[in-house]
């Protein structure tokens, strides 16, 4: 099962390179964040033709979040996280072939001190104990997206700037992190490939994609039970390179 996270920036503008992507990748599971749809607008019918069923939760104009599965059912769907109060789409899991996954949208928390930082913090602590919840009941589990943090400075295009004192690279948003993966999840890239300088995510000014001035921060952590299935893992950084891209580049794991 080869299973994949892009974060979109809106699936409207993005809809024809989506397409595109899942006919010559042909992932099996996909999760999308940043679809930026309310769900009635979600192009569902269009990605059946390819395929693929969605399940989907959605708001106009910000976040949004989805699954898609090749040829398999969408089970024991959960959208937001079961608990906690939150007017924002980030969040969306569903079970596809006994392998549940867990799609997330991460808070960007936008600067150190502010209130939307306070805030990412408060959701990653209710995404911790959430993920806990379900790998008592799922065992194999995977848990993908756009996380909006970069594990170490291996991640990132300059340690000097991206450090302690950054948003996206700050001790406190690393160590929520890193306590997420102590329940036993492991970051499926790192488990094939120790470089630098891979990267997910690149700003569209500064002409950062062509210079490689990225971060990694699009994820795939599967669990325990998983970690000796797991074949590969990489990025796919071709749809960055097609007018009109997405800022993110699609992080992807393949199961044995």
């Amino acid at each position: 099962m080869k299973i994949a996270s892009w974060n979109v920036n809106s699936l409207n503008v993005r809809l024809p390179q989506l397409q595109q992507w899942l006919q010559d990748f042909a992932p099996d599971v996909v999760g999308l964040q940043e679809t930026k749809l309310e769900d009635h607008r979600f192009p569902d019918g269009a990605l059946a033709e390819l395929g693929y069923r969605s399940v989907f939760h959605g708001q106009k104009t910000y976040n949004g979040v989805a699954l898609l599965a090749r040829g398999r059912s969408l089970d024991e769907v959960q959208v937001a996280i079961p608990g906690f109060e939150d007017a924002q789409a980030r969040a969306i899991a569903a079970t596809v072939d006994g392998v549940r996954i867990v799609n997330l949208y991460v808070v960007n928390g936008q600067d150190l001190g502010t209130d939307k930082y306070a805030y990412k913090l408060r959701w990653l602590d209710a995404v911790h104990d959430w993920v806990a919840d379900e790998l008592q009941r799922h065992p194999r589990l995977v848990v993908l997206g756009d996380f909006n943090i970069a594990p170490d400075d291996r991640d990132v295009h300059d340690p000097a700037v991206w450090n302690d004192g950054h948003i996206l690279t700050s001790a406190a948003e690393r160590a929520a992190l890193q306590k997420l993966l102590a329940l036993g999840l492991h970051d499926g890239f790192r488990l094939h490939h120790d470089d630098a300088g891979v990267f997910s995510w690149w700003d569209y000014r500064q002409a950062a994609f062509r210079r490689n001035l990225g971060l990694r921060i699009d994820l795939t952590l599967v669990s325990d039970a998983l970690r000796g299935t797991t074949e590969d893992a990489g990025i796919d950084r071709t749809p960055r390179t097609w007018d009109r891209a997405s800022d993110h580049a699609p992080a992807w794991v393949a199961l044995g």
